[in-house]
Parts: C-alpha cells; sequence; structure tokens
C-alpha cells in the first residue's frame, strides 16, 4: 500500500496548493481494486488530514479573513452535507456532464481573476465591505462549490479559489488560505455523513494510509506554497486545473 500513502503525500500537498488531489488518489484507488463508491468515501475521510495541515500552515496568510470566513463555512457545512447525502442516493454518473464545465469555468475565473479583482475595487472603497451582490454571488458558489465536494471533491479547490479570486479584493495566499479551510469543512462534514449514515462503505485501512500521506502532503504544500508569488501560484492552479480537465473529458 506504499502507493496509496505516495499518492496521498503529493495529494495533499496539491489540495494546499490548488485541489484537485482526489484526482491523484482516487484513480490509484481503483487501479487496485477498491470498489469507487468506497474508495471515494474512504479517500474523502483520509484527506482530512491533509486539509487540516495545510490550514494551520497558511493561517499567517488569513489574519484579518475572520468574517469572511464567518459568512462562508456555513454555506460549506450545507453544501457538503447536501453532497454527501446526494451520493449515497443518487448514480455515479448523475454530475459526470457538469463536472469539466465547473473545471473550466474555475480556470477561467482564476485566469481573470485580477481584472475581476481591479473592477472590484473600483466598485467600492478600498477596505470597505464587499458588495451585497458579490457577497451573495460568493456564499451561493460555495454553497454549490460545498456540495460538489461532499459528492465528489476532485478539482473543487480550484472552483473555490477561481470564486474568490473573481469576487473578493484580499490577496491571492489569503485566498488559498480560505479555499484551504473551506475544503477542509466540505471534507470534513462529508466524512462525518459518510461515517454516521453509511458506515459500511468506509475502508479504515485506505482511510488511514490516505491520512498519514496527506498529512505530510499539507505541510510540504503550505511550506513551499505560501512562498510563491501570486502569478506563479496562478500559473499552478491553471495548469492543475487543466491537467483536471484534461482527465476528466479524455480519460473518465
Amino acid at each position: 500500500m506504499g502507493a496509496v500513502v505516495l499518492a496521498a503525500v503529493w495529494a495533499g500537498g496539491i489540495n494546499t496548493l490548488v485541489g484537485s488531489g482526489t484526482l491523484v488518489t482516487f484513480p490509484v484507488l481503483l487501479a487496485l481494486g477498491v470498489p469507487p463508491v468506497t474508495a471515494n468515501v474512504s479517500n474523502s475521510i483520509g484527506l482530512v488530514a491533509g486539509g487540516v495541515s495545510g490550514t494551520i500552515g497558511y493561517l499567517p496568510e488569513m489574519k484579518g479573513m475572520g468574517r469572511r470566513v464567518a459568512q462562508l463555512v456555513p454555506m460549506s457545512v450545507l453544501g457538503a452535507t447536501t453532497g454527501a447525502l446526494l451520493l449515497l442516493v443518487l448514480p455515479a454518473e448523475a454530475f459526470a456532464a457538469i463536472v469539466p464545465v465547473l473545471i473550466g469555468l474555475g480556470i477561467l475565473l482564476v485566469i481573470f481573476g485580477p481584472r475581476l479583482q481591479r473592477w472590484t475595487k473600483g466598485r467600492h472603497e478600498d477596505g470597505g465591505p464587499m458588495p451585497t451582490t458579490h457577497l451573495v454571488a460568493l456564499m451561493a458558489g460555495v454553497l454549490f462549490a460545498g456540495v460538489y465536494g461532499g459528492y465528489f471533491g476532485a478539482a473543487q479547490g480550484v472552483i473555490l479559489i477561481g470564486l474568490l479570486s473573481a469576487l473578493s479584493t484580499e490577496p491571492l495566499q489569503a485566498l488559498n488560505g480560505l479555499k484551504n479551510t473551506l475544503g477542509l469543512v466540505v471534507n470534513a462534514i462529508g466524512s462525518l455523513v459518510f461515517i454516521i449514515v453509511a458506515p459500511e462503505l468506509v475502508d479504515w485501512r485506505i482511510a488511514g494510509l490516505v491520512a498519514v500521506g496527506a498529512l505530510l502532503g499539507g505541510v510540504l504544500g503550505a511550506r513551499y506554497g505560501r512562498r510563491l508569488p501570486p502569478n506563479a501560484l496562478r500559473g499552478v492552479i491553471v495548469v492543475v486545473g487543466l491537467a483536471g480537465l484534461v482527465k476528466f473529458v479524455f480519460f473518465p
């Protein structure tokens, strides 16, 4: 099971930087013969550990973000609960068509984020509150991302950072820390739903192996990701997002 741990190290690191770590661990688990739903559920539980280490690593960048966290975390909780329950009752193909669209939208939001941020700043004074329309749109987007993340989660980070960079005026590294926090909430809540409602789907050995690797990956991702300048981080996000898009479209 060394392959699972190594894949989880990479997934934990890439989740901290961007998201899409599930695109690494999930195919590995399938290749090892793990049933798809069990792989998805166990992988989600294991990646919570990487979310914890990645979120803690980015706390210095999130100073002054408490109000934004308080506004958005409830949306992630509601979305994750809904998405996790949908996974247990809907066929696996239900979201297959929309996943590439969401990833592509996230990539576009990241690319055009700086221009949208400049427009946002021009609409209100620096340091002032976010316009109500932007806040409502952001909360709705985070809710939807939570539903998607609770259901499957691959590239959830790309979608979240795209929304945040387009609608918020905080620095990109601070938004990346916020993205890690929201992603952690979604994974944790979704995992809790799986454990309570369908414990028979959890393979605790796999979840444990993923957790060990993801914990280390989250530490490494936070240590090195925080040093990346905004344009470099944006480039990493776009590259990983495009890789995820290719994976979903051409190698489903």
